[in-house]
């Protein structure tokens, strides 16, 4: 079940998520890759400091997807596409810049669960 998030309520949503998260690209060779990240706003964009191998697979593709996982099962993690950009930096690592486009707060039931969730959505 994926409940919208308006993208005017992302920050105050990732705030509710303490663990970590995980950033998702596809390179040129169309095999995916997952890595954790540490993620900052600047301005409307999200960004990460990123190794040389996920720079590269924005390089070659832009569609990149931030994942802030449920604490528990039957929680909400957090799910946002966006566009992503490299940008160099003056120290070794690179960082990438994610301009959110869409959002969803997720969650996968089994048959019977009962429905927790991470954040108030009624608010």
């Amino acid at each position: 079940m994926s409940v919208a998030v308006p993208l005017g309520d992302l920050r105050e949503q990732i705030l509710g998520f303490v663990v970590g998260t995980y950033l998702v690209t596809v390179g040129p060779d169309r095999i995916p890759r997952t890595t954790s990240v540490s993620v900052s706003w600047e301005g409307e964009l999200l960004v990460a400091p990123v190794g040389a191998r996920t720079a590269a697979n924005v390089h070659a593709n832009r569609a990149a997807t931030l994942l802030w996982p449920a604490l528990v099962p039957g929680q909400y993690a957090l799910i946002v596409d966006g566009l992503a950009e490299v940008r160099a930096t003056s120290n070794a690592s690179p960082h990438v810049l994610i301009r959110p486009h869409k959002a969803v707060l997720h969650v996968t039931r089994s048959h019977g669960e009962e429905r927790t969730r991470a954040t108030d959505l009624s608010s």
